[in-house]
């Protein structure tokens, strides 16, 4: 059966579908088998896709729209996006390995309702005013005094590069198109190798709602591509979403022209289960983040911090609850967990739980592939015990289904322990005692803490990291403040 928009054969670069001259073998994750051949940009393509976006921006309508048009064509990109619902949740399926469950819910149908309420939320900001006051003229000393005022304004920063990670690049790309765009900018898109066709869809959508020719460019490649669009004086800004070092990479290469930079990267997310938690409830939120595609999520609390007297209790249900996820090929709306997106991170992911075994920790249960699968890039639930938090398995990040388990007396201890790394992305807290939760929550360094699960999904709130885990926020209220610059204009009143 033909997978939905694998045909996209070409790279979207000012309003036109472009040919070029190599292809690249896209793989399902789960069986290995390909699903299409898609372009290949390369050096001369993400030249055409910058220069196409600067002259957008420089001389044509989009900046000049007002923010009621321009929320017009992205509401009509929306839309556009609801009716393939299924099709695109057909294609993350199959270009992913993401169960069935976690595409509808997370890679579909969360971000969809939260960019529209960033539509909503772009035609309330307004100038703001600034104060008016009196002042001395300074060439008529005693003459009437001056009237001055003005507003605070926001504007667009220019020509935004988005370079998006595998692991929920449906989600990624909305998050970069839809605040660029609706702020006023125009916009390259480069998606990670793995899922370009979660990029390329948005073509398609963008010629049948019209957008300005050189709005939105889409550009497919590996790093060269990636170090054009982070180099070029022609961009104005990056925003990227993906690993540590890749970020790394990408602020030292946008340093030399100074460009804006808007980083969501990795994590190492501590949850913490205090003594009067439910162990059965933080049992299978622990294992239940870890089957969320399989680990492949920046955010995922994968550092199971639990007080001392109830550490063998939950090990025992974390370990009963993880021998009861079926883990398969997502196709079947059965599987709760599918692959990793390819060789090299499974490979990847088993060399750091082979140095877990290695280093002292105790393997409770999973450790390599699941038994009865033979094909696909899957590896099993693992849960370490008996972990010190200076491990290495405790202190970077594996991207894949592995929990670590820390052991805590103190509420102290377990803030310190949280606190512990470079990371800062997210946190949990487990306790009986409301009011206890929420200091510590305001106490872990990260830019997200859930108490007690939260409120059954992810709310319309600012994600990002602090320390090594990014710069900027996605979603919430500020959000397109991340993709303007701020004006001040002064002026007299009065005369």
């Amino acid at each position: 059966m033909s997978i939905p928009f694998t045909q996209l054969d070409k790279l979207y670069i000012a309003g036109q579908w472009v040919a070029v001259r190599d292809t690249e073998a896209v793989l399902n994750p789960a069986t290995e088998a390909v699903i299409g051949h898609a372009p290949l940009g390369d050096h001369s393509s993400a030249d055409a896709a910058i220069d196409a976006a600067r002259q957008a921006f420089d001389r044509g309508p989009w900046p000049q729209l007002s923010t009621f048009e321009r929320a017009g064509y992205l509401r009509r990109l929306h839309a556009e996006l609801v009716t393939e619902r299924d099709a695109i949740a057909a294609l993350i399926i199959a270009e992913v390995g993401c169960s069935q469950g976690v595409t509808y819910g997370m890679q579909v149908d969360m971000p969809l309702r939260h960019v529209l309420t960033a539509i909503d939320q772009s035609l309330s900001d307004q100038p703001r005013p600034i104060a008016t006051q009196t002042a001395v003229n300074p060439f008529n000393p005693g003459g009437p005094l001056l009237l001055g005022s003005g507003s605070i304004e926001r504007e667009p920063i220019g020509v935004v590069a988005g370079i998006t990670g595998y692991n929920f690049p449906f989600l990624l790309n909305l998050a970069k198109i839809f605040p660029a765009l609706l702020a006023g900018n125009t916009l390259v898109l480069k998606p990670s190798p793995f899922t370009p066709y979660s990029a390329l869809l948005f073509g398609q959508l963008a010629e049948r709602i019209g957008l300005p020719a050189g709005v939105l460019n889409i550009v497919t490649g590996g790093p060269q591509v990636g170090a054009m669009l982070s180099t070029d004086p022609r961009v104005d800004m990056v925003s990227f979403t993906g690993s540590e070092a890749v970020g790394i990479s990408i602020m030292s290469q946008a340093s030399a022209t100074l460009k804006r930079v808007h980083l969501e990267l990795g994590g190492k997310s501590a949850l913490i289960v205090r003594a009067d938690a439910d162990i059965q409830t933080a049992g299978m939120a622990a294992v239940g983040g870890l089957t969320v595609n399989a680990g492949q999520g920046c955010a995922l609390l994968t550092r199971f911090v639990v007080h001392e007297s109830i550490r063998s209790a939950f090990i025992q249900t974390a370990q009963a609850i993880a021998s009861q996820i079926k883990i398969g090929d997502p196709s079947d709306p059965t599987v709760m967990m599918g692959p990793l997106i390819r060789e090299s991170q499974r490979a990847k992911v088993q060399g750091f739980i082979d140095r877990g075994r290695d280093s002292g920790a105790t393997l409770v249960c999973g450790g390599g592939r699941p038994a009865h699968l033979s094909q696909g890039y899957f590896s099993d639930i693992t849960l370490f015990d008996d972990v010190r938090n200076d491990m290495e398995i405790a202190q970077e990040e594996i991207f894949g289904p592995v929990g670590v388990t820390i052991g805590f007396d103190t509420d102290e201890e377990a803030l310190s322990i949280a606190n512990d790394s470079r990371f800062g992305l997210n946190g949990g807290v487990y306790t009986a005692d409301a009011a206890v939760g929420l200091d510590m929550a305001r106490r872990i360094r990260a830019g997200s803490v859930y108490l007690n699960g939260g409120g059954g999904q992810m709310p319309y709130a600012p994600i990002g990291g602090y320390k090594r885990s990014g710069i900027g926020r996605e979603f919430g209220p500020d959000w397109l403040k991340e993709f303007t610059q701020e004006k001040s204009i002064i002026y007299p009143i009065g005369r």
